[in-house]
């Protein structure tokens, strides 16, 4: 364990953010890191808890959280890497975007603020690629059997780096023009650097991946052409379907998915060229957004950047409380209400309201009819009489989460079984309803977590090496 008394004798020290007035200016990352010296007194706030909920109730990946928190306050950092790379393949990733379900369910969290967890894991990371510790890991025998990863977010970046390191033929695939599926164009540069992504795909070209870009696979290369040519098939394409709002107006133009704005402005972060015909920019129009997780306050961020008159955030449900409620306990992800950075950089944001119409002059939305809503009910809520509103509206962003993976030819031709949200349906091993075919990530299991979608490919890995008798 780390220093026994360090939980009584060091507070929690947050990394600093830049400041709003500086940071809106560009699409860098915001978060600056706490020195070395200040991470190893915050490593030493881990406490001998006995039975570690950050590891086996709050991390997805099973990150070995007190191992490598002992070895940072011992100033063994090489070590703490070893037991970070044990579980995760993108530490570089998850340290800057995943919410830290591990630090809620830190013993420390009872009554007190908890371990760094999440700035510890990025800091470990970022030390091993520094010092050139993080090295390619080629697998010393080749199997000679050739596996396919469709969709290159972080489950299919997972799978590929755990069956390449096993020494198979791996070919990633990705109908974009890069690499990283939903970290390279659905997060922004302000929190998700790109260049990290870049790296970590050198280590693994390095260790035997091909990538292949711009490939819509059940397309491009049918779903027969993809069974005949590899030993096994991972789907790990995401939940692309995005949830749509089928209100009145909703034809209008200036009324996009999430993922479409974002994606466009990491597109141009990274200098590729957009059509104008088809930009989407939010300079000097107001701004509303419908949804109030992490993808709709992304929205937010990159409006403020762009230049937006106004920004307004508006959520069906009723604000949740500054407290855990009796009945969310501890170790349990705390449903509390949260202000990210985007928010810190200015917003409105509504409750409890739920969207009626849209109305626009010539084709264009300027307004969205709203009401205000009841929950008081519990499960159940009512539009209250009288409370019709109208915000302005010249763009709207729909960031209310996804369905399912699409159900396009990859997934028809295989004829794969579908549970009854639309995921697809796999066994214990991962393997789906078509022999040899695996899946992993948000495609199997409904949108979640970066995390999550790492772990889920790490296992679909295993099941292709059982699968394979590796």
């Amino acid at each position: 364990m780390a220093k026994p008394t360090g939980f009584l004798d060091y507070s929690r020290q947050d990394p600093a953010k830049r400041p709003v007035e500086d940071r809106v200016r560009d699409y860098k990352e915001i978060e600056k890191p706490l020195t070395r010296a200040e991470l190893e007194i915050q490593a030493a706030r881990c406490m001998d808890c006995g039975i570690p909920s950050c590891h086996n109730f709050g991390c997805p990946v099973k990150n070995l959280i007190p191992d490598w928190n002992d070895m940072v306050y011992r100033q063994h950092w090489q070590k703490a890497l070893r037991f970070l790379e044990a579980t995760n393949n993108l530490p570089e990733v998850t340290g800057r975007i995943c919410p830290a379900p591990c630090e809620a369910s830190c013993t420390l969290s009872i009554n007190q603020k908890p371990v760094s967890i999440r700035h510890i894991e990025l800091q470990i990371v970022e030390r091993g690629w520094a010092e050139g510790w993080i090295q390619p890991q080629v697998a010393p025998k080749k199997t000679g059997k050739k596996v396919a990863v469709v969709g290159s977010g972080p489950a299919g970046l997972a799978a590929a780096q755990q069956l390449a390191r096993a020494g198979h033929e791996v070919v990633l695939f990705e109908k974009s023009s890069r690499i990283g599926g939903l970290l390279r164009y659905g997060i922004p540069d302000f929190k998700l650097d790109k260049g990290v992504l870049d790296r970590r795909m050198g280590q693994m070209q390095a260790e035997g991946v091909t990538f292949k870009t711009k490939v819509n696979v059940g397309v491009d290369v049918t779903a027969a052409d993809l069974k005949k040519q590899f030993a096994a098939v991972v789907i790990t394409a995401g939940a692309g379907e995005a949830r749509d709002l089928k209100i009145p107006g909703r034809e209008l133009k200036g009324i996009h998915f999430a993922l479409d704005f974002l994606g466009q402005q990491n597109q141009r972060v990274a200098g590729e060229a957009v059509p104008e015909a088809a930009a989407i920019n939010a300079r000097d129009k107001h701004v509303v957004v419908i949804g109030g997780g992490d993808t709709g306050a992304d929205c937010i961020g990159t409006s403020r950047r762009q230049g937006a008159a106004s920004i307004t955030q508006i959520e069906l449900l009723c604000a949740p409380p500054a407290e855990r409620a009796a009945n969310n306990p501890w170790p349990t992800w705390p449903l509390v209400l949260r202000t990210s950075s985007s928010h810190d950089e200015g917003c409105e944001r509504m409750w409890s309201v739920g969207s009626k119409r849209f109305t626009g002059e010539q084709g264009q939305v300027r307004a969205l009819q709203a009401v205000k809503l009841d929950w008081s009910a519990g499960n159940a809520c009512k539009e209250i009489e009288g409370s019709e509103f109208e915000l302005k509206a010249d763009l709207v962003f729909l960031a209310m989460g996804f369905v399912h993976v699409e159900h396009g030819p990859l997934v028809r031709d295989l004829n794969l079984k579908l549970d009854a949200r639309g995921n697809i349906l796999v066994d214990a091993e991962f393997m789906t309803s078509e022999k040899g075919v695996f899946a992993a990530g948000d495609a199997e299991m409904g949108a979640s977590l970066v995390m999550r979608a790492i772990y889920r490919g790490r296992q679909a890995a295993e099941g292709v090496n059982r699968f394979l008798k590796v």
